[in-house]
């Protein structure tokens, strides 16, 4: 069996892709949706991870870089899936122990991270 603690952050920001061939070349801003997985045993107090302590790390080390910021300052081409390692490589280096990324950036597209 294995059992997950799963968060959803939503959170507002901008960007240019100078390199496509459509409307996303121009500046343009989205909602994007952040679902955050947490795998794991269950410890003493029978959770894999409190809740609040998930959004302490993401609100403190992703949230605060990204929302309502204009992502070409903060990261080159940010594409989807770029942005999404993003914010995987700043979880772990923060030591959340998340285990999946779900980065939704329209209603109809997301990518996901796995580790």
């Amino acid at each position: 069996m294995r059992i997950a603690v799963v968060r959803r952050y939503d959170f507002d920001a901008a960007h240019v892709l100078p390199w496509h061939q459509g409307k996303c070349a121009r500046l343009h801003g989205h909602t994007y949706r952040l679902e955050v997985t947490v795998a794991g045993p269950l410890d003493h107090r029978g959770v894999v991870m409190d809740f609040a302590e998930v959004d302490e790390i993401v609100e403190r080390h992703v949230l605060a870089i990204l929302d309502h910021y204009h992502l070409n300052d903060v990261l080159e081409n940010p594409t989807a899936e770029r942005v999404a390692l993003l914010v995987g490589e700043r979880l772990t280096a923060a030591g959340l122990p998340w285990s999946q990324l779900r980065l939704w950036e329209t209603a109809d597209g997301s990518v996901v991270v796995e580790r």
